[in-house]
């Protein structure tokens, strides 16, 4: 790069010292349209003489250069050598970043096996019911679960495609009608009244982060997105604060049980939900998954007008173990 600069600067040289009068050759230019500007450089020729050391035998002809012409090759030496360390430091960024870059493609490439995987031995083996599925869809089921990564209702409990109509959310929670429009409820809406499920499964889980952030905030705390979101089950915080002698674990566990029977008694104060309940066309079951022993609870709501009603404590039938 130096020897390129020294080149091209000599060919400078060489054909301005031919153009100038021989009268002042070898003499200093002895005025410059830039000195204003550059007498304003002080110990630029100590700088330079330095510069000329390093870069070995100069011509004579440079020196009688201008000192403008002096301050610009400086310059575009400055910014060679800054644009290498900008190359240098971009090499070590990428270097860095590469062990990033190959997991990540590693990391795709594996879910492109598992989806030809998925292509050859379960949708080709089943080409009619999933052109049936592209026509329409008749689930039994709506599931609402939680959205932690840990707990898939189909991967624990083994729903094919078309049998569950499912939404997630932080909590696997219910907001009561009162509360307004939600995701969840609008999903609720097109489950109940157009593809007429007849179960509405809410499935919670053990060591909720959602459960845990419900646990530990203040009561008038609720700042955030979560906060306010979690606040739907503050019911079943306060039924589990009446538990006494419970360490915080335990407390988060059956806080997580009680807000799935918060949530089944929210679903009641949607009139269209209260109204298949009743008539007995619409079933409403909780569920709990204990991912630490890999266990599962399953219970449903045992409905009578008399004694069901929101903020009342939950009647339940046909419990279960699973494990």
């Amino acid at each position: 790069m130096i020897w390129g600069i020294r080149s091209k600067t000599s060919s400078i040289i060489t054909t301005m010292a031919s153009r100038r009068p021989s009268s002042v050759k070898g003499d200093p230019i002895p005025f410059s349209p830039f000195s204003a500007i550059t007498n304003s450089f002080t110990g630029f020729h100590r700088n330079w003489l330095s510069l000329r050391t390093k870069l070995g035998r100069v011509d004579n002809t440079w020196l009688r250069l201008s000192p403008s012409l002096k301050e610009k090759s400086v310059l575009r030496l400055d910014a060679s050598i800054i644009s290498a360390g900008l190359a240098q430091e971009l090499k070590r960024f990428k270097i860095q970043n590469m062990s990033e870059t190959d997991a990540r493609v590693d990391f795709f490439d594996e879910m492109k096996q598992r989806f030809l995987s998925f292509k050859k031995q379960k949708y080709l083996g089943e080409v009619e019911h999933f052109k049936t599925l592209a026509k329409a869809q008749s689930p039994k089921f709506m599931v609402i679960a939680c959205v932690d990564s840990r707990v898939c209702p189909s991967n624990i409990l083994g729903f094919q495609p078309g049998e569950a109509f499912m939404v997630r959310n932080v909590a696997n929670l219910v907001p009561p009608l009162e509360n307004g429009r939600t995701e969840t409820n609008a999903a609720l809406e097109f489950a109940v009244k157009t593809l007429q499920v007849q179960n509405i499964f809410v499935i919670g889980h053990s060591c909720c982060a959602g459960i845990q952030t419900l646990m530990t905030m203040q009561d008038d705390e609720n700042s955030s997105f979560i906060e306010r979101w979690v606040a739907n089950a503050k019911v079943a915080k306060l039924r589990t604060k009446e538990a006494i002698h419970l360490s915080f674990d335990q407390q988060c566990k059956h806080c997580e049980k009680e807000s799935i029977n918060c949530s089944l008694l929210n679903l009641l104060t949607y009139p269209w939900i209260e109204e298949r309940v009743r008539k007995g066309t619409l079933s409403l079951q909780g569920g709990y998954y204990d991912f630490l022993r890999c266990t599962f609870e399953i219970w449903t709501l045992d409905f009578k007008e008399s004694n069901v009603s929101h903020g009342s404590k939950l009647p339940v039938k046909d419990k279960a173990f699973w494990c």
